[in-house]
């Protein structure tokens, strides 16, 4: 990371244990990392290794078993669930392997959801979605319904959804996995020149080493823990 900029994610010493029963499952220890504003980091590591489990913390979706996450310098592990759901709202976005787009609404409409979720005005919050849509190359097709769409389509979609209310991070869970090279390619490249064009921040956690090679900053998670290549 360049030490010159600020951090906007910062991981102190953050553990994650699962308990079950009488056993705990270690899934990684001492993580410590950071992201500077409109910097994108890529976590890579095999399946199975808590890339997902770590993103979930940083997105204030799972609380960490010791250590601290901090968001613009906010301690968030401590923080009230009324004030993460307005973190998750206003400042995050989220894509996940699956789009995980509601099949009664248009691509349009489910652009709009978090716009709506935040109490947006309507006429405004369209008027995003509808530029959104076209930055991911789909204004002909805001009326359509997900089963009317591709599979590379649909997570175009997610991705205009995940940039709706301007949030400052962006948080992506193999993006891509679910496509075939072809669309996977395509997203990676759109994913990326979308998030640097509105100056965002984003990590992203992956498998795949060619979608790696497109961020500023990349680790390595395995052995339960997290280092710098």
């Amino acid at each position: 990371m360049n030490d010159t900029l600020p951090a906007l994610l910062e991981t102190r010493g953050v553990s994650k244990v699962f308990r079950s029963g009488r056993e705990d499952l270690l899934v990684f220890q001492e993580v410590s990392f950071a992201v500077a504003r409109g910097r994108t980091a890529v976590i890579m590591g095999e399946s199975g290794s808590g890339k997902t489990t770590l993103l979930n913390l940083i997105g204030a979706l799972d609380h960490c078993t010791e250590g601290r996450i901090l968001f613009d310098g906010l301690d968030i592990t401590g923080q009230r669930e009324e004030d993460l759901i307005e973190l998750r709202s206003r400042q995050l976005g989220f894509i996940f392997q699956f789009h995980y787009l509601l099949k009664d609404l248009t691509a349009l409409e489910n652009v709009l959801i978090p716009a709506l979720i935040a109490r947006t005005p309507r006429t405004r919050a369209g008027r995003r979605a509808q530029e959104l849509l076209a930055q991911v190359g789909l204004s002909d097709r805001a009326g359509h319904y997900p089963v009317q769409l591709s599979g590379g389509e649909r997570q175009r979609v997610a991705v205009a959804r995940a940039l709706m209310n301007d949030p400052r991070l962006i948080l992506a869970d193999e993006p891509t996995g679910n496509l075939d090279e072809r669309n996977s390619l395509a997203i990676q490249e759109l994913l990326f020149e979308l998030v640097r064009r509105h100056g965002k921040s984003m990590i992203l956690v992956t498998h795949a080493a060619d979608f790696a090679r497109l961020g500023d900053d990349h680790y390595l998670l395995e052995h339960r823990r997290l280092r710098k290549l």
